[in-house]
């Protein structure tokens, strides 16, 4: 079955031309009187041709043809930048909306869907594809097109002055095109071939370049980690065993098809021996056939475009196709911050297990809830859906009784302020970071929320204070120092529903009794969802809710969980020994 994005090459292209048809039509016709002119010198070349072996010695007629072939040079020169400038400007005003769809579409996915896709890969679409479009665009449809269109008037025109030596004069071109087809024919599969192995290798170098402290730590080279390794040499090797494939016929090609002159000169002497012709149109024919080679050779330069076109379109179009969270534009009145789940399930993959299973809780407005339980029981898959990450299963989650799918992601998002174990900071400065809560607050705002957040001294004691740049994802600090920052820029935001997803998980026990007063800041009056690792630090909650193999397996304070769940009270005494075994 043909899949939708398969689309022809043409229809591939105008889809990404958009709004800016019109300036490739002007390129087009700019680009064919560039071409067009560029057969004026020929053309002028066999007039002082015809005229040197006929009588003709007056030197002005030599001039006219010599200024006409200057004008006809400039005149190529002139339109061939224009084309360019147009189709160029066209070009990089579509590449930048490709760019901003694609940008757009990411933020209305499931993040399931981008995190199971390799970082290195969006990175690839979003990068290289899309720059991989500017040869296409800019180039193949004005430059292909009048290289084509230009030896087929030439044609008609030797078919004007002699039928069979219009014909003898193209007897070379499908000669050389038949090795180009030997080349051509495979060319859209070996080009996806080698997207594929490009992004094994790019998949596999951000990896390694993440992963190098690892690498480092346990002493490993790059030579010795497989992956890399391999993945780099799988690449190469892929690359050059195609271009040695194609050597031999793309050799051929190049030789066998400018050779023009090796059937029309036999031939037209013999016409010409015969009286079949006269010299005008021998001489006339002979310079104008070198003409028809040079644009067709330039326009199957453009093959390997024009192979790659429907590899690069299709996995463009992939992603801007692929599914995302259905939302509405209008928004929804919202008076309580009440949330529920209703037999709600889901799983990551769609022929996996459930995450979580059946699940049904109420959380009350201005309530603190806890979940808690073993890894992977299911507790951030719930804080995940509430805050719209991904659709559930079966079930609905509902605020305020409208369910979250009727509900525009901008108003939910509006709604939470989510706070994860592993935020992550821009590589701008602590002011900009922060800001990101509420991009309209003012720098006195932005140097509140830092204090109210416990992180304002340790800012104020780097070099730059608040305009130290984080480096990139925050390397340049440490895991607690981004954890508080990021508290910052959620007070900052000041939403009325807030999720800490193990938000204090790398914060040292000195700093502890900091963050949890800045928590407590943050909650004042909202509706708090936590997710901790130090039960110590959610005994007071309204609600605990423990969870085990993506359910319920019981809630309630932490005094009656003490009671009635041997699995809470389990885990608090293995806190609690680890408490006891931190002091010693």
């Amino acid at each position: 079955m043909e899949n939708k994005n398969e689309q022809s090459t043409a229809s591939s292209l105008l889809r990404f031309a958009g709004q800016y048809k019109g300036r490739y039509i002007l390129s087009i016709f700019l680009s064919v009187l560039g071409v067009a002119s560029g057969l004026v010198p020929y053309y002028a070349a066999a007039q002082m041709l015809i005229g040197l072996i006929g009588t003709e010695r007056d030197f002005s007629f030599y001039i006219l043809w010599g200024i006409v072939a200057m004008v006809g040079y400039l005149a190529k020169s002139t339109f061939a930048i224009l084309s360019t400038s147009v189709s160029h400007t066209a070009t990089f005003l579509a590449l930048r909306d490709i760019r901003k769809q694609i940008v757009d579409k990411l933020s209305r996915m499931p993040m399931g869907t981008l995190l199971n896709t390799p970082s290195g890969q969006l990175k690839d679409t979003l990068v290289d594809r899309v720059e991989g479009l500017e040869t296409p665009l800019a180039h193949l449809l004005p430059e292909m097109s009048a290289n084509v269109l230009v030896p087929i008037f030439i044609v008609i025109y030797l078919f004007v002055l002699d039928w069979r030596m219009a014909l003898i004069s193209l007897i070379t071109i499908p000669v050389g095109m038949a090795f180009m087809a030997t080349i051509l024919k495979t060319y859209p599969q070996q080009y996806e071939g080698s997207v594929k192995i490009n992004q094994r290798m790019n998949n596999a170098v951000v990896e390694y370049v993440n992963g190098i402290e690892v690498i480092k730590a346990f002493n490993q080279s790059a030579a010795s980690y497989g992956k890399y390794s391999d993945a780099v040499r799988d690449n190469a090797d892929y690359f050059y065993k195609w271009m040695k494939s194609c050597q031999w016929a793309m050799a051929a090609y190049n030789a066998i098809c400018p050779a023009v002159l090796i059937t029309v000169l036999p031939a037209g002497v013999l016409f010409y021996a015969a009286g079949s012709i006269t010299a005008a149109n021998l001489i006339t024919i002979i310079i104008l056939s070198l003409g028809i080679v040079g644009p067709l050779i330039a326009a199957s330069n453009f093959a390997d475009s024009l192979g790659m076109v429907g590899t690069v379109v299709n996995e463009i179009a992939a992603l801007l196709d692929s599914p995302e969270l259905v939302r509405p534009t209008q928004t929804v009145p919202l008076h309580r911050q009440e949330i529920q789940l209703n037999d709600v399930s889901f799983s990551y993959n769609d022929d996996g297990d459930n995450a979580i299973k059946h699940i049904n809780l109420t959380i009350k407005p201005g309530t603190v809830t806890a979940l808690v339980g073993p890894s992977g029981s299911g507790k951030s898959t719930i804080t995940k859906l509430i805050a719209g990450f991904w659709d559930v299963g079966s079930g609905s989650i509902t605020l305020d009784g409208k369910d979250l799918r009727t509900i525009p992601q901008k108003q939910l998002a509006d709604q939470i302020a989510y706070v994860s174990q592993d935020n992550y900071l821009f590589d701008d400065t602590i002011r900009e970071n922060i800001r990101m809560g509420r991009l309209s607050a003012s720098d006195a705002e932005v140097e509140e929320a830092a204090k109210a957040a416990g992180c304002d001294a340790f800012i104020r004691s780097l070099e730059n204070g608040y305009d130290t740049n984080v480096g990139g994802a925050g390397g340049h600090l440490s895991g607690g120092e981004r954890q508080r920052i990021a508290i910052a820029r959620a007070m900052l935001k000041n939403a009325p529903i807030v999720i800490l997803d193990e938000a204090t998980a790398y914060i040292d026990p000195e700093n502890e009794a900091v963050v949890q007063q800045a928590v407590s800041k943050l909650v004042a009056g909202k509706t708090l969802i936590i997710i901790a690792h130090r039960l110590s630090t959610i005994t007071d909650s309204d609600t605990i809710v423990v969870m085990k193999d993506g359910c319920i397996s019981d809630m309630g304070t932490h005094d009656e969980l003490l009671k009635k769940s041997p699995l809470y009270k389990e885990m608090w005494q293995a806190h609690i020994g680890a408490k006891d075994g931190e002091k010693v």
